[in-house]
């Protein structure tokens, strides 16, 4: 990838002038926004015309293979979109000014390759402060070849926009403790005899799940109306309800999270629910299925139109159920909202559509499905940022496992770069999108 970055990094500083260390740079004369800095503020002003690019730039001597905290404060005015128009950009390079290679291959590169780039980094958008600054920060493990980090402070695309950046500061710092996780699928389908037993007969995978390490664990489907009980309009239940005490009392007995779905009521809605329950045994959130197939909703179900995730003490956990995989913007959404893990209780669905979702967001998705492994129609496994199944469970009954790295960068086989800190700055901005 390293041809696409060229045209941007090789481009030279038109008027430059000194800002406390930092030159003003733009990749043409007649894109060049406004540059000005007060207050130890550095400031860049787009006018009413279209298209406008540029920013403040800074070398920073660096020790090559050390970890690297960035953090910088950012106040915009007149920005429609400031995730897309107002990112930073880290550059690795060595004592020439050119780019470095990164340190190990990537996942399922061929060896015949040169070994890729060291991609840029962006940093992440944090909270915003009562006065409007946002807080812009990450940590990296720079490449053992480079010796100093461009930082690019940006405006592009922003008519009448303006953006003040304050307080960058780049700085040597600790390795940030692995944040591993095990994650686990069932595949089991139970036998239909009541709502009740449904539920009873997932103690034993759970507990297996347990006896394994698992971190989530991640069931079907309705898993109280699986089978020839009564209509789910007759047995959809209040949330927290029977079925939710009772996955609630066994995450609790084995200090594990447990997702499953069923039908709820409320009202006079009934609704396909997916619940998370915590190590506490209590329900720290629900999520309603959005995307209903014909059956569903010509039973009377009602669709979901919230995306929640959890923050939980093994990181950022969203749902979806089943139909949901078909399209896109449900993980998406879910990924938009800071989801680092998707669990999916899915009757069936493509399993080319569960590694898209997975890939396309660099998130660990968790399925557990009804139907047979070799069906050609859905696995129960965890896909990692790949889209690659790390554990599948072959046959009924059994229980996959995967121990995951939540902030390790996946890397592949063409080096992109630490895709998933891309996504909120390039994908595309949606009609009517609330950004950030």
């Amino acid at each position: 990838m390293k041809h696409l970055l060229a045209p941007l990094l090789l481009t030279v500083s038109l008027h430059a002038a000194d800002f406390h260390g930092w030159t003003a740079e733009s990749p043409r004369d007649e894109i060049r926004p406004q540059f000005s800095s007060r207050d130890n503020s550095l400031i860049i002003t787009h006018d009413q015309r279209e298209g406008l690019d540029g920013w403040f730039q800074k070398s920073f001597e660096i020790q090559g293979g050390a970890w690297q905290r960035f953090v910088v404060k950012r106040k915009i005015s007149g920005v429609s979109n400031p995730r897309q128009s107002c990112l930073v950009r880290i550059s690795w390079q060595d004592k020439d000014g050119k780019m470095v290679r990164i340190d190990e291959r990537p996942v399922n590169s061929d060896p015949k390759l040169p070994m890729p780039s060291a991609e840029p980094e962006y940093p992440t958008d944090g909270p915003t402060d009562a006065q409007g600054w946002t807080t812009v920060s990450g940590i990296y493990r720079s490449p053992s070849k480079a010796t100093r980090a461009v930082v690019e402070l940006h405006l592009q695309w922003a008519s009448n926009g303006r953006v003040e950046w304050r307080g960058a500061e780049f700085a040597q710092t600790e390795a940030p403790p692995a944040r591993k996780v095990r994650l686990a699928a069932v595949h089991y389908r139970p036998a239909g005899k009541s709502p009740r037993q449904n539920c009873e007969e997932f103690a034993p995978l759970i507990a297996d799940a347990a006896r394994q390490k698992a971190d989530l664990v991640v069931l079907g489907e309705t898993v109280p109306t699986v089978g020839p009980v009564k209509d789910p309009v007759l047995t959809a239940e209040m949330i927290p309800g029977p079925s939710t005490e009772y996955f609630g009392s066994l995450a609790k007995q084995h200090h594990l999270h447990i997702v499953l779905s069923l039908y709820e009521r409320e009202a006079h809605l009934i609704y396909n629910t997916a619940v998370l329950l915590g190590p506490d045994g209590a329900l720290i959130g629900k999520y309603r299925k959005v995307s209903l197939p014909p059956g569903e909703a010509a039973k009377g179900i009602a669709p979901g139109k919230d995306y929640p995730v959890f923050d939980t003490a093994i990181g950022k956990v969203g749902m979806m159920i089943c139909y949901d995989g078909f399209f896109p913007e449900v993980a998406r959404e879910l990924t938009k909202n800071g989801a680092e893990i998707i669990a999916w209780p899915v009757w069936g669905c493509n399993p080319k559509l569960a590694a898209a979702r997975a890939c396309e967001n660099h998130v660990y998705v968790i399925s557990s499905t009804f139907m047979e492994h070799d069906s050609g129609w859905m696995i129960s496994a965890v896909y990692d940022h790949n889209g690659d199944p790390l554990a599948t469970t072959p046959k009924w009954g059994t229980v996959a496992v995967a121990e995951v790295t939540l902030n390790q960068p996946y890397l592949g086989p063409y080096n992109l770069g630490d895709f998933r800190s891309m996504v909120p700055r390039h994908r595309p901005p949606v009609a009517g999108e609330v950004t950030k």
